[in-house]
């Protein structure tokens, strides 16, 4: 019973549905996708504006909270930030990252369905730095990619290449 009033209690609180959440960030990360194969290549592991690190490090810190993240979130035992998971060998090539994209997409979709609702509303320490609810972090990892996207944007700008339409998500 008590599993039924906290399931009431958080399907109150809820504004999109696990699935709609999940979709929003898809739509975010194939964004982020096109973008990474717009960049050109022989700039993608160098260039540089204002002390900001090159894309490729940008993407591979979203890359890295993503993947480990999900373990964290459904259970609740989270590594030390660059810990954990298995890390594939680092990417030396664009189509590399790109690789390692999908196949963090796919960690992604298997592993959401496991999320129970209540879950979003418990208060964790992710990687040890971040306290908050399931729900803040899951937002804090879309919110950090954006951030970084935006970062590649003007990059793209400087080298004369017009990015993806940033309102250009794909639904899926």
């Amino acid at each position: 019973m008590e599993n039924t009033a906290q399931l009431s209690q958080t399907m109150d609180q809820i504004v999109l549905s696990s699935e709609q959440l999940l979709a929003h960030w898809q739509g975010h990360r194939g964004l982020t996708r096109r973008l990474i194969e717009a960049y050109p290549d022989e700039h993608f592991f160098s260039y540089t504006l204002g002390g900001m690190r090159p894309f490729s490090a940008l993407i591979d810190e979203v890359l890295q909270m993503a993947d480990q993240s999900m373990q964290g979130v459904i259970s609740g035992q989270w590594p030390s930030f660059g810990e954990g998971s298995e890390a594939p060998p680092k990417a030396t090539t664009k189509i590399q990252v790109l690789a390692q994209w999908d196949r963090v997409t796919e960690t992604i979709n298997a592993h959401w369905p496991q999320i129970p609702l209540a879950r979003f509303q418990e208060v964790d320490k992710a990687f040890g730095l971040y306290e908050g609810p399931i729900y803040w972090f899951v937002f804090y990892l879309i919110d950090n990619e954006i951030h970084h996207r935006g970062q590649a944007y003007v990059y793209l700008r400087t080298l004369g290449v017009e990015p993806p339409a940033f309102w250009d998500r794909p639904q899926v």
